[in-house]
């Protein structure tokens, strides 16, 4: 007589081969055998098919009507690899999580498992405003600024930028609400957030007289792209003949170390009248706009999670305050 034992391994041992032919029949016929597999079955499975998005997310799209029903799944941290796998299709594909959406805006959520559903719904929303950005979804996400925890706010606020990018207009109106938030601890809501209110400038400058005093606050950040994505803002924002003065600050940052800070500071200097014709030619296309901020966002959050430095022997990644020896080879650094 078969184990139960003996069914899950054979569960994970059919489904790699599937994957591995990329017989998608097959595949979604395993799937539907996933929700009553062991956990640790059932997790693996889940990662086992994340793991194809990244060859062929094709392959894998027609099983995840069977996985759906994991992120009710009893256990919490199958409901999180179910989303962090219904992430990595939604950014391949947002089209094939549009089914999904309902399932994925789930506010009562435990909040590892919303961030990671509100990440893959901010991909769908990126190319599909209209199916993942309801007034609910909205509000929800306004409303967790607020009050969730760290790990969420991060996937909230990027989120947001990506409804920005998918449809500036939804967030119109909620500038002032997005500007309480650019003093955040975490750099990278930071940076979201005054990103999302770039989008918004792009096409309604003159909305972002609600956040000028916030964004007035960030030209001095620690963080170089918070800080750039700020002066961009407001360079819309006088752009628009909005009675701002930022003579002083500009001079500053004009002269700031970071190309991407100091090119957006000539950028608003030159909306302020304060510098010629030519620069305008020279900045305008790349600076200011909905179709650039898309090119250069992805590149700019990695830029920003990037490890802080490396070991020069061996080269593990290393963050910055870790120990005085690097854990792989023990050279001091």
């Amino acid at each position: 007589m078969r184990s139960d034992a003996d069914s899950d391994s054979s569960l994970r041992t059919a489904l790699g081969e599937a994957l591995e032919q990329e017989d998608s029949e097959e595949i979604t016929t395993l799937a539907e055998t996933i929700p009553s597999a062991a956990v640790e079955t059932r997790k693996a499975c889940l990662r086992s098919l994340k793991a194809a998005v990244a060859d062929n997310v094709t392959t894998v799209e027609p099983a995840l009507p069977a996985c759906e029903g994991l992120l009710e799944d009893d256990e919490r941290s199958v409901r999180l690899t179910t989303a962090k796998l219904f992430v990595a299709v939604a950014e391949a594909d947002p089209d094939a999580i549009i089914p999904m959406v309902p399932a994925l805006a789930d506010d009562e959520e435990f909040y590892y498992v919303r961030a990671r559903s509100t990440e893959a719904l901010g991909y769908v929303a990126l190319e599909h405003p209209d199916s993942a950005t309801t007034p609910e979804m909205l509000a929800d996400l306004r409303i967790g600024l607020s009050f969730d925890e760290p790990e969420v706010k991060e996937k909230l606020a990027k989120a947001l930028e990506h409804v920005a990018l998918g449809n500036p207009s939804r967030l119109a109106h909620s500038v002032s609400t997005l500007a309480e938030h650019l003093d955040e601890d975490n750099e990278l809501v930071r940076y979201h957030l005054c990103t999302a209110l770039v989008i918004v400038g792009c096409e309604h400058p003159k909305k972002l007289d609600e956040a000028s005093d916030a964004l007035v606050g960030r030209l001095a950040d620690e963080n170089t792209y918070v800080r750039g994505r700020a002066v961009e803002a407001l360079g819309l924002l006088v752009r628009s003949k909005a009675d701002v003065s930022l003579s002083e600050p500009l001079a500053t940052l004009e002269g700031d170390d970071e190309p991407f800070v100091s090119k957006r500071a000539r950028f608003t200097r030159t909306a302020s009248g304060l510098s010629d014709e030519n620069e305008t030619v020279k900045t305008a296309e790349r600076i200011g706009t909905v179709e650039a901020i898309r090119k250069t966002t992805d590149e700019v959050v990695a830029e920003i999670t990037a490890p802080d430095g490396e070991c020069s022997h061996c080269g593990l990644a290393l963050p910055e305050g870790g120990p005085p020896m690097c854990p792989r080879c023990g050279a001091p650094h």
